[in-house]
């Protein structure tokens, strides 16, 4: 968990990195991977120590994330897996909706493990979504925490992944959850057009050798 001193500054990386993520995560995948590896690391850093002790969450966190980091960038194919099967799960969640409860954990392994081996084949699709979602939903909870709502700042500081990211993604407030697929989709937009621009510019500077 960030103390409590430094929360704001938590908010505010979460407002910017996850901004950076919705629309260049694509482009900037591994810088994205980077940051997201630090997020996760500091968690389970921080996590791992007193909570009492200031100066050990700090230390802690900070040598999580960055061996959070390291390992994400490495290990570039493990981080299109994994949001695959990030949306594989989240999508899971949505449908089980209708049928009420959660869904059973094999069958949750199951999808995951589906989505890990699809976004393998479909990396660029997988990348630009996933970070779009992932990267808008990061940025409200950075953004919200800093207005001062009070579940965006307990998440902002950090006391758990599942926090961040609850399996219950759907808040209950209906202009939240409105302003999140409307960052995720324009996170979309600028990201598909950017990315084929890119890829143009390219084929022609080939044609033209």
């Amino acid at each position: 968990m960030i103390p409590a001193a430094y929360t704001t500054v938590g908010a505010s990386l979460f407002l910017l990195g996850g901004l950076l993520t919705c629309f260049a995560g694509f482009r900037l995948f591994r810088v994205v991977l980077g940051i997201y590896g630090f997020f996760l690391g500091a968690m389970v850093g921080s996590g791992m120590t007193d909570p009492g002790s200031t100066w050990s969450v700090m230390m802690f966190g900070l040598a999580g994330g960055l061996v959070g980091a390291i390992l994400l960038v490495v290990a570039y194919y493990v981080g299109v897996g994994l949001i695959g099967a990030g949306l594989a799960a989240l999508a899971l969640n949505f449908l089980w909706k209708f049928i009420g409860g959660t869904p059973p954990t094999l069958v949750l392994v199951i999808v995951c493990v589906i989505g890990a081996v699809a976004a393998l084949n479909f990396s660029r699709l997988v990348v630009i979504f996933g970070t779009a979602i992932a990267g808008s939903w990061t940025a409200m909870v950075g953004g919200l925490a800093l207005l001062g709502d009070p579940a965006s700042f307990k998440a902002a500081s950090a006391p758990g992944i599942w926090v961040v990211y609850p399996m219950d993604m759907l808040p209950r407030a209906w202009w939240v959850t409105a302003l999140w697929f409307g960052l995720t989709i324009a996170g979309v937009v600028v990201q598909m057009s950017t990315t084929t621009k890119a890829g143009g510019k390219k084929r022609k500077v080939k044609k033209e050798k």
